[in-house]
């Protein structure tokens, strides 16, 4: 079982995991990225709203940053990988230029297991989704219907649109659809709490809401043509949205009790200070905002550069 002694590991190779990687590198910092190379956006065929990479595939900005990063030889990548624990290290002190973690990692095989030790560590992992239990949502997730109304919302425009989801943030989901169409239905499966009033804020909006149970989606080829009801009615759409129950991944880190919001995403300070020091979180898998990658990405720059300054013992912003 191999091992290694590092300046942080970061879990997570998504865009916030991948940025974070480059600037320590860049900091001449000894850095492990640990990747399962299983996406949450798989199914995203286009990715939007990333400056210079607009239209450019996930799995290609991916493949570009690893490229990028396999040109600094501080930097290990491994893919299909997964970090089982993160432990405190016994002789840990409160010094920030001592290792203070053990992270056991599981690899493709079982011969690239590894137990390795850390300065820090970065929480890049996102989050993992339950979409509505409908038996064809697949068949149209990523590409015509998306859960990111900012990355998704402008190709779909003016068009009859889908909003699908079983949770109580449906009101404010559809304002922000509405902001692309005027030609929108919410459906609620007849399970998302909508109140009598939620509804005439909707209707004063012209967004039309069917409280009733879904059967099914139609379409072909990944695109979508109609909501099928449990009554059999079908109600025209030509794309839409979808509210997934998000869970974030930190089962690894059981051991820390670190603080987190009611849905259990981790909360940092505007840093990505986690509650446990030498801990940091980025991306999607810290407390909720817009889910872009160009906003992940941000957070994993912002991130190595407080944990370069962290691990100096130093203050300064530049």
């Amino acid at each position: 079982m191999a091992s290694g002694h590092y300046d942080c590991v970061i879990i997570g190779a998504g865009p916030a995991g991948l940025s974070a990687a480059l600037n320590l590198a860049r900091a001449r910092k000894r850095v492990l990225v640990v990747d399962s190379n299983r996406p949450r956006n798989a199914a995203t065929m286009i990715s939007h709203g990333f400056i210079t990479r607009d239209g450019v595939p996930p799995h290609e900005l991916r493949r570009i940053a690893r490229e990028e990063l396999a040109l600094y030889p501080s930097v290990e990548v491994l893919q299909r990988a997964a970090v089982l624990t993160v432990s405190p290290l016994d002789s840990a002190d409160s010094d920030a230029s001592a290792e203070r973690f053990v992270i056991e990692i599981s690899g493709a095989t079982p011969s690239a297991a590894r137990v390795v030790q850390s300065r820090s560590i970065v929480v890049a992992t996102g989050l993992r989704e339950t979409l509505p239990a409908l038996p064809s949502i697949r068949a149209y997730y990523g590409m015509s219907l998306f859960s990111c109304v900012a990355c998704d919302g402008y190709e779909q425009r003016d068009q009859p649109l889908a909003l699908i989801g079983e949770t109580d943030d449906l009101l404010e989901r559809a304002l922000l659809v509405a902001q692309w169409t005027n030609a929108l239905t919410v459906f609620t499966n007849g399970v998302a709490p909508l109140s009598v009033a939620d509804e005439a804020v909707l209707a004063a909006h012209g967004i039309r809401l069917d409280r009733r149970a879904i059967d099914d989606l139609e379409g072909e080829r990944g695109a979508i043509s109609a909501v099928r009801m449990a009554d059999g009615e079908r109600v025209p759409v030509t794309g839409g949205f979808v509210r997934p129950l998000w869970h974030p991944v930190v089962d690894f880190l059981d051991g820390f009790a670190l603080a987190t919001d009611e849905r259990g995403h981790l909360t940092t300070d505007r840093d990505g200070r986690t509650s446990a020091p030498g801990i940091y979180a980025a991306g999607d898998v810290a407390a909720p905002g817009p889910q872009q990658l160009i906003v992940a990405a941000g957070a994993g720059a912002r991130v190595a550069a407080v944990i370069t300054h962290d691990l100096l013992g130093v203050t300064t912003a530049h």
